[in-house]
């Protein structure tokens, strides 16, 4: 049965309200004076600069809070050396509320080759180094520090990302969660509008943050779990093939050896669980544990039960466990058949209760309608800051995706259930960007989310969704209960194109093409209309056995789009071209796969000015396959198969140089390649070879430009 939720705005207001909408959330004591405000109830710290835009997570955070009759302060990248900047608007009345930002701290801070950035998007000017690394747990210190009695909340994507033991690329370690090492006493995942206003009104009645133990879309630790639940056991993968007619009940869950690598006897180990048995035995009632391969035998109360997930110090020391519990992790992601889950770390356990309820389409179009500036907050100055000139004129249509491609984190962090607005909270955004954004001249920039074509496509049958354990509607191929009929999108492009004052409305959000074609209305309205001459799309690659690892279709579908796109493009007179991302050194991407598709390129006449480098971000399937060599798409096993993973920085660097066979500088390295794979028949100037021989210098200093002959950014993952 599909899980209902209270309704996001049917809460009473907070008392609070009396004060009224504030133009900006107030930044500083002299902003909040002017409100009438002695304290703030909540105080919102983000790594990002303060745009008061639904694009941004504080703003909507900040902005639902409010229209729940809280006050809300916003601390924007705070000088984290001191706690000067964390008490300058005062001690706050609830709780802080700690992000990174939009982005991962990491990842906005270094390449994929772990090279520092030069610029951060989210700053004014887009200064570089405005934010700490794994800025959630030193601004959680930081607050701590300021006011230790105060409640911690964090959330966003870089939390997010870490609820659980996690594979972290920078220090090539396996990392607790960010829960144990920030000190927070919650933790707020994926899209957190109905886990902070449940916790926030809660605490407002009283309630003790440390009460807060089964809200949905929360991880917190508990020293243990309830006696009268049922535990199912997945905490290893060598279960032995006879099993005991009777489930075993005696077990105490709590006694672990966390330490894999001890010198005591056997003896000393026994006598010590003994007596931590017995210490727990006066305070923790017998727990009925269930091996994971007997769980689909049993009949177990879905409200009282939960999976124990391998610990973190088996994790952290074994990255076959590491997969294995990657693979659960994603396979308890529906919000209407997933269990919790529990990982031991030292002698505490953190809990990940059940994900958030999507919200409806008219919670969706009231988050979006708040009183937004749509604007920076006035003490910026005249100061730009990129990633809000980049969607200043671009509306936000859904949320979510049902792509599950196993290198993306936008399935990890939103789930797969597509979140749509209305059409006319969508309409009425375009006519407010028309009317109150300054310097609009007609053009919608972008028409779309983290997909240009998923809006208000979900699952046929509400049974059979609340069911499902896919970890994609559309891989290995479109599922056939998944609703394909476009008609919702197409006629929303027709009606923004009718708004008066309306120019343009272009959709620049990543396409999937596999699921376009099965509307060629819809595609021949988007190449006919919407489209600046340019579309990107993202095969990733041309090999079967690499798209198999990413969850990606193959290049049929690549070609059936293509041919659409062609042929609707000659029908409108228009020329237009497809720009295509491919991905560098992902996991199973052999040196061969990366030849192969370079010669796919050439044989199609694509340069490509950038390209990416597979980035293993936490949490993604794809990242737990970089670090164990395993592939957690299937049932992990010690004596599983064994990947190739090109982790070295020259296998690396080499992968992405066959993408970019065209450069010069790509050459001698490419040369050397090929030599070692006894493939030097492909060096020379034939039409079926890769690059010139040595010899043939007539390029060397000449700049080879795409075809399209128009630089492009890579999409955005």
């Amino acid at each position: 049965m599909r899980t209902q939720a209270k309704d996001l705005l049917s809460y009473p207001s907070y008392w609070a309200e009396c004060y009224g909408i504030a133009p900006y959330l107030p930044m500083s004591r002299a902003e909040m004076d002017q409100l009438g405000w002695d304290s703030c109830d909540i105080i919102l710290v983000t790594g990002d600069a303060y745009i008061d835009h639904p694009s941004f997570g504080m703003a909507v955070m900040g902005r639902l809070l409010e229209s729940q009759g809280f006050r809300v302060g916003i601390i924007s990248q705070p000088d984290w050396q001191n706690t000067d900047d964390f008490m300058q608007l005062g001690e706050p009345n609830l709780y802080f509320g700690v992000t990174a930002g939009n982005m991962d701290s990491l990842i906005n801070r270094y390449t994929a080759d772990l090279r520092f950035r030069s610029n951060d998007a989210y700053t004014p000017d887009g200064e570089a180094a405005k934010r700490p690394d794994r800025s959630v747990i030193v601004y959680s210190q930081r607050c701590k520090e300021a006011y230790k009695d105060t409640p911690i909340v964090i959330g966003g994507i870089e939390a997010s990302l870490r609820r659980i033991a996690h594979y972290d690329y920078w220090t090539d370690k396996v990392r607790k969660s960010v829960l144990i090492d920030s000190a927070a006493d919650i933790l707020l995942f994926g899209n957190a509008e109905r886990a902070i206003v449940e916790l926030t009104h809660k605490m407002s009645h009283g309630v003790k943050i440390e009460e807060l133990v089964n809200i949905r879309g929360t991880a917190i630790i508990r020293e243990h779990m309830p006696e009268d639940w049922t535990e199912i056991d997945s905490s290893r993968i060598d279960w032995p093939s006879m099993w005991p007619k009777e489930v075993d009940t005696n077990k105490n869950p709590y006694d672990y050896d966390h330490s894999p690598t001890t010198n005591e006897s056997c003896a000393t180990k026994n006598e010590a669980g003994k007596k931590k048995a017995e210490n727990n035995a006066s305070e923790v009632k017998e727990i009925k544990i269930i091996p994971m391969p007997l769980a689909s035998k049993q009949k177990l109360d879905s409200d009282k039960t939960y999976i124990r997930l391998p610990s973190f110090e088996k994790v952290r020391n074994d990255s076959a466990l590491y997969a294995h519990t990657s693979r659960i992790l994603h396979l308890e992601s529906n919000p209407h058949n997933a269990r919790p889950l529990v990982q031991r770390h030292g002698s505490k356990d953190v809990l990940i209760n059940l994900p958030p309820i999507p919200l409806t389409t008219e919670e969706m179009d009231a988050v979006f309608a708040f009183p937004y500036q749509r604007k920076p907050h006035p003490k910026y100055g005249d100061a730009k800051i990129p990633a809000y000139d980049m969607i200043r004129f671009s509306v936000n249509i859904m949320r979510g995706c049902f792509g599950g491609c196993t290198f993306c984190s936008i399935t990890e962090h939103e789930g797969r259930i597509i979140q749509s607005r209305s059409q006319e909270s969508v309409l009425k955004e375009i006519e407010d960007i028309r009317d109150k954004v300054p310097g609009f001249t007609g053009t919608i920039s972008d028409l779309g989310g983290p997909t240009a074509n998923m809006y208000h496509l979900n699952c046929k049958d509400d049974e059979i969704q609340a069911s499902c354990r896919r970890l994609s509607c559309v891989y290995p191929s479109v599922c056939k209960n998944l609703k394909t009929d476009h008609s919702e999108t197409t006629s929303l492009y027709r009606k923004a194109r009718k708004i008066k004052g309306i120019k343009r409305v272009m959709v620049a959000s990543g396409l999937r093409y596999d699921l376009a074609v099965k509307d060629p209305e819809y595609v021949k309205e988007l190449v006919t209309h919407h489209v600046g001459g340019y579309l990107k799309i993202a095969p990733e690659h041309s090999e079967e056995g690499v798209l198999n690892k990413m969850m990606k279709p193959g290049m049929g579908s690549y070609d059936e789009f293509k041919r659409m796109f062609e042929k609707f493009s000659k029908e409108a007179g228009k020329k237009q071209y497809l720009i295509p991302y491919f991905i560098a050194a992902h996991p199973g991407s052999e040196n061969e796969d990366m030849l192969n598709l370079a010669m796919w390129l050439k044989k199609h006449d694509f340069k490509l000015d950038q390209v990416q480098t597979f980035y293993p971000s936490p949490m993604a399937l794809a990242t737990a396959m970089y670090h164990s060599e395993k592939n957690p798409l299937k049932k992990v096993r010690y004596k599983s198969e064994k990947m190739f993973v090109p982790k070295e920085l020259d296998q690396r660097r080499l992968q992405k140089a066959f993408l970019r066979y065209h450069d010069p500088q790509n050459w001698d390295v490419i040369r050397t390649a090929l030599k070692a794979m006894n493939k030097s028949e492909l060096i020379g100037d034939g039409e079926n070879q890769l690059i010139p021989a040595a010899e043939n210098k007539r390029t060397s200093h000449h700049k080879v430009r795409s075809k399209t002959g128009r630089r492009k950014k890579p999409t955005r993952r």
